[in-house]
């Protein structure tokens, strides 16, 4: 029986960086990853190929050029799956071959196979010709991720009733489609399709949809998925999909119907916890096949960490692969500078993208901390105008009396980009003094960030020539 310091399931972003953490501190490490499953999730269903597949729509269609070649500007008219998967197959298959040169460049062992506890410390390797191996360690990670939660009622089967997973192998560009849940997920595609120019319908059973981000910026997204034909139908349950010959009807609680070619249910994510037999291990999961852990993401079981999409909130690959390393550096009794905190980036790839960190204009009210806002926008922008957006913004939450970045909202082209400066200056505790001093590249997009810093700072001043006081004052920095 192989022995080793560390042994990680899933090869996913939190388990690699989690097994070349542990390599790296000098222990001796593996992975146990199944064949078709290398790079995880991420790779293979999830992150890459449904952010290459945007990219593609968004080249393909000439969406984002319209602005200056007019609305019926397209690269290319007739685009079909074959088009779109082309680009999505080749990014796949390099992620994968980076992934298996840097385990191996870092001596990490790569066991292929489904995973199954024998005990705490021992894992049995199944693998696809029937083969097994035991492995053990003296510290283990569950990183296996999640699949999408797929309803009882609902007949999935893979054409015309889909999940995020499937949505991927489709024949062909549906000429309609209902999606079922507005979530990050069902979003992302939303959008994706409805650039494409299938006729979309979002079902959502809240009032809203991703209430977690600003609300300015929602209704801006909103806005433009409107632009592009998307029907929302909030409030809504769903009673129902019926299967004909001709495509399918959703029949929503309320008795409205919606016919469609398609039906792309995104109603969460379960962890792929349910083969693992955690409970060999002294673990136990929910019904949702999540594993709770403490804030050095140790389980119940000390020496068993649980890292990435299994874990539950925030379930992105950026905070996942963070996790892998902290939880590595625990168990091997490495400092680690600093907590995770709240300056997380949150990334979510519609069309257009909107990004952020830090706190929204709806929280800082409830918690009664005075701020003001400073927006720029990308009209507004000599880069704007030469990208052909003219609905992007960005805006900074500032504290009213110590002056610091409070949270950064970005929505238009390059959001998920523009979002680390503000990040990198919330992590450093520098305040919207800095952006007003600061010279950017012009003509560029970072520019936004001092525009948006002196409408802040000119509003602030506006308040302290009313009543008298220094603190809408202009702060130099010290020398």
């Amino acid at each position: 029986m192989d022995s080793y310091d560390m042994i990680v399931i899933g090869s996913g972003p939190a388990g690699q960086k989690a097994a070349i953490a542990a390599s790296k501190l000098g222990h001796r490490a593996a992975v146990v990853e199944k064949r078709d499953m290398v790079g995880g999730v991420c790779i293979n269903t999830g992150t890459i190929p449904s952010k290459t597949l945007r990219e593609a729509v968004i080249y393909l269609t000439g969406l984002t050029q319209r602005e200056l070649y007019g609305q019926s500007y397209r690269v290319k008219q007739d685009i079909t799956v074959g088009d779109l998967s082309a680009r999505t197959t080749h990014v796949i298959g390099r992620e994968i071959d980076v992934i298996r040169n840097q385990l191996a460049r870092n001596h990490v062992d790569l066991h292929i196979g489904s995973a199954q506890f024998q005990d705490a410390h021992t894992i049995v390797v199944n693998g696809a010709d029937g083969h097994t191996t035991e492995i053990r360690a003296d510290k283990i990670v569950i990183a296996v991720g999640t699949r999408p939660a797929r309803p009882q009622s609902v007949d999935f089967d893979g054409s015309t009733i889909v999940d995020s997973d499937q949505i991927l192998s489709l024949e062909k560009v549906p000429g309609s489609m209902v999606v079922v849940g507005a979530g990050v997920i069902g979003i992302e595609y939303a959008s994706m399709f409805a650039a494409l120019g299938t006729k979309i319908t979002v079902v959502e059973k809240r009032p809203t949809m991703l209430d977690f981000c600003d609300r300015e910026i929602v209704e801006a997204l909103t806005y433009q998925l409107r632009d592009l034909a998307v029907t929302f139908r909030f409030s809504e349950s769903v009673r129902e999909v019926q299967k004909h010959p001709a495509g399918t009807l959703t029949v929503l609680e309320s008795g409205k119907k919606i016919p469609a070619d398609t039906v792309l249910y995104s109603a969460g994510r379960q962890g792929v916890t349910d083969a693992l037999n955690v409970a060999a291990a002294g673990l136990s999961a929910t019904d949702r096949g999540r594993v709770e852990v403490n804030e050095h993401f140790q389980t119940e079981v000390p020496h068993i960490y649980a890292v990435g999409d299994v874990i539950g909130f925030p379930a992105l690959a950026a905070t996942s692969m963070e996790q892998g390393r902290r939880a590595s550096y625990h168990a091997f009794g490495e400092p680690v500078e600093t907590k995770l905190g709240d300056l997380q980036p949150i990334g979510i790839y519609t069309v257009p993208e909107i990004s952020f960190v830090g706190r929204t204009e709806e929280d800082l009210t409830q918690a009664n901390v005075p701020f003001e806002v400073g927006v720029s926008r990308y009209r507004e922008l000599a880069r704007g105008a030469i990208l052909g957006d003219s609905y992007g913004m960005l805006k900074i939450l500032v504290h009213a009396e110590s002056r610091e970045l409070l949270g950064v909202h970005v929505f238009g082209t390059n959001a998920t980009e523009l979002v680390h400066i503000g990040q990198t200056l919330m992590g450093c505790g520098g305040t919207v003094d800095y952006l007003v001093d600061a010279v950017f590249n012009y003509p560029t997009l970072a520019e936004s960030y001092k525009v948006a810093a002196l409408d802040a700072v000119n509003k602030m001043r506006a308040i302290a020539r009313v009543t008298g006081s220094t603190n809408g004052s202009y702060h130099p920095l010290p020398e």
